[in-house]
């Protein structure tokens, strides 16, 4: 049974610090991938939504705390395997094992797991808050990553973490 049968959804937010500006050469390739990137996650199986404004993605919304490096990525999914098989198991793997020639090394968490009611649409400032619970207190149902994931509300049996082969992460 899927994870929306029970009326819930995973949302998720990523957020990464540019080496440079929006237009530097150096970071072009990262911004010439997203569209192909994003219509890929559009059309899987089990994806719900994406944070974007009118270019279509995400990375011309100004984040809290005013750092014009810092872009933010959110979207909801079915359930955890779709947006797992998105991330580690389509073309958005290759690219997403490049991010280190776009992006520093990110101090802290950078990526949280939360399930929300079916239907909702979580703010910029909702998922940073569920980043910074995430840092501070570390895995819990409110905040979580693949590798600690939590259940959905109402359920009682702890799901399998997942786990990405280790050249998708950087440690190959």
């Amino acid at each position: 049974m899927s994870d929306s049968s029970r009326g819930w959804q995973l949302a998720q937010i990523n957020i990464g610090k540019m080496l440079a500006p929006k237009g530097d050469t150096a970071v072009q390739p990262f911004f010439d991938a997203l569209d192909r990137i994003n219509a890929i996650a559009d059309g899987l199986p089990g994806f719900v939504w994406r944070l974007q404004s009118d270019s279509g993605n995400a990375t011309d919304f100004e984040v809290a705390v005013a750092d014009p490096l810092l872009l933010v990525n959110m979207s909801v999914w079915q359930d955890a395997e779709s947006l797992f098989d998105f991330v580690y198991r389509s073309a958005h793997t290759p690219e997403m094992a490049r991010r280190r020639e776009y992006f520093h090394r990110f101090e802290g968490a950078f990526q949280a797991l939360w399930w929300v009611p079916e239907g909702h649409r979580p703010s910029i400032d909702e998922g940073l808050s569920r980043l910074w619970m995430l840092d501070r207190f570390g895995p819990t149902p409110q905040a979580f990553t693949f590798k600690a994931r939590f259940p959905q509300p109402g359920l009682v049996d702890p799901p399998v973490d997942m786990k990405p082969d280790p050249w998708c992460i950087g440690n190959a």
